[in-house]
């Protein structure tokens, strides 16, 4: 017979059969999940302003459009600087593709008198890279069309299913809890509002600190001298959400850059010296004075998280599923049953019965 903690010990084939089942649905149902999932995302950040401007009398409706205007304008503001410095440096391209041209050419020299390859072999292999890249180029083309198609559907899509959770969220929050015992009402009210709180204070933090690191980024390429410093030091501070990751492919352009502009390897170690403070000052003094609450998530299942959004739903999924993981992290860290989970992801729970806030049942 079972010993009762062997009874009560979760049944683990039946858990990976949930999440296996839950990743097909989820893959399947992208076109639906996807905007419904950065709508939800949306809605918990803004949930706070709106209910401050309910609070000094503004109807909801007046009051959830305001909130979208400004987080679009914001967007917006971001996307046109990117653009505008994209532009910028699209016009220096004939520039730069002739001191690639000609590092190339050094290149080629260097692997045909060190290496014993020839350069007739060498320009064969370019050529057939070339055809190669040709005719993978009308997939490539069509791809992007949808993908342009697709993100214009889901620009209209997601600011409306925003609004409509907005609007709703008593009647969904209601909803929520009718699925739990209701003894457990209190305590399910006090996690989704925990939840939603913890989540918006920690994305408005994590805002401050990536325009912190991007000013840092600009201002330490712009005494560098490198070209298009706004570019690549926001590109940079965007890409930090990566861990370890993101910091080096952000980094990779600038190093590029300060090479074939100055022709010297001072240049692109200083842009390595400067990102390397920037992301010192990031991880130590400006993350712990901007952020009051860390997702304090493993850096492992952060990486897994990214990887398994990516093949689940592409670059969307990158995105979302690592604050689908924070997420999961608190509620995990409030539930008692699921508080392994939340042990299993990281490190220093906040535990919903430490906090003592509403009666144990």
């Amino acid at each position: 017979m079972l010993s009762a903690s062997s009874a009560r010990s979760p049944d683990y084939l039946r858990l990976l059969l949930y999440v296996l089942v839950i990743s097909l649905l989820m893959y399947l149902g992208q076109p639906l999940l996807v905007p419904l999932s950065f709508a939800l995302l949306i809605s918990f950040v803004l949930y706070p302003v709106c209910r401050w401007l309910e609070r000094h009398h503004v109807p909801r409706f007046l009051a959830i459009g305001l909130a979208l205007l400004a987080l679009g304008v914001a967007a917006g503001g971001l996307l046109f600087l990117l653009a505008n410095q994209f532009i910028q440096f699209s016009r220096e391209w004939p520039s730069l593709q002739g001191k690639i041209t000609a590092l190339l050419a050094q290149v080629s020299r260097y692997l045909a008198l060190h290496f014993n390859l020839p350069l007739t072999r060498q320009a064969l292999w370019v050529e057939q890279m070339l055809l190669s890249g040709a005719s993978q180029l009308l997939p490539v083309v069509q791809q992007l069309a949808y993908s342009s198609a697709v993100g214009f559907v889901l620009l209209i899509l997601i600011p409306f299913y925003s609004a409509l959770i907005l609007y709703y969220r008593e009647e969904f929050a209601r909803s929520l809890v009718h699925f739990f015992p209701p003894a457990e009402a209190a305590k399910v009210h006090f996690i989704l509002r925990q939840t939603i709180t913890t989540f918006y204070n920690f994305i408005k933090g994590m805002a401050l600190v990536y325009l912190i690191v991007a000013l840092l980024n600009v201002v330490g390429l712009l005494l560098l001298g490198i070209p298009h410093a706004v570019l690549f030091g926001v590109v940079a501070s965007l890409l930090t959400f990566i861990p370890y990751v993101g910091i080096t492919l952000g980094s990779l352009l600038p190093i590029t850059m300060a090479w074939l502009t100055y022709d010297s390897v001072w240049y692109p170690l200083g842009v390595v010296a400067v990102f390397t403070v920037v992301q010192y000052l990031e991880a130590n003094v400006i993350f712990p004075m901007a952020v009051s609450y860390r997702l304090q998530v493993n850096t492992l299942f952060m990486i897994l998280a990214i990887v398994a959004g990516g093949l689940i739903w592409g670059g969307a999924g990158m995105i979302l599923f690592v604050p689908f993981l924070g997420i999961l992290k608190l509620v995990a860290d409030q539930v008692e049953r699921w508080q392994p989970v939340g042990r299993l992801l990281g490190i220093g729970t906040r535990t919903y019965a430490a906090r003592n806030q509403v009666p144990q049942h």
